[in-house]
């Protein structure tokens, strides 16, 4: 999944909510904060046929009110949306 060149720039405060599918619906979590920076990173989890034989994850990295940096994986439940 490509997301860097649909992403907010740094400095720009987003809420992203993520849903974690369940039988009976789904878990919902929001975070609210300023994005530091956005990568794609490599786990030490095996994957085939993947880039240099590993599973890479998008990684988004907030800044929260209080200071506390946040690192979010994004996947396909994950919605990101700008605050002013």
């Amino acid at each position: 999944m490509v997301l860097h060149a649909s992403l907010p720039p740094p400095g720009t405060r987003v809420v992203v909510t993520q849903q974690l599918p369940r039988r009976d619906g789904s878990w919902t979590n929001s975070v609210e904060g300023v994005i530091t920076r956005f990568q794609q990173a490599r786990t030490g989890s095996w994957f085939a046929h993947a880039k240099d034989d590993r599973l890479w994850l998008d990684r988004l990295e907030l800044r929260l009110d209080d200071g506390e940096l946040v690192i979010l994986i994004l996947d396909q439940y994950s919605v990101i949306q700008e605050r002013n």
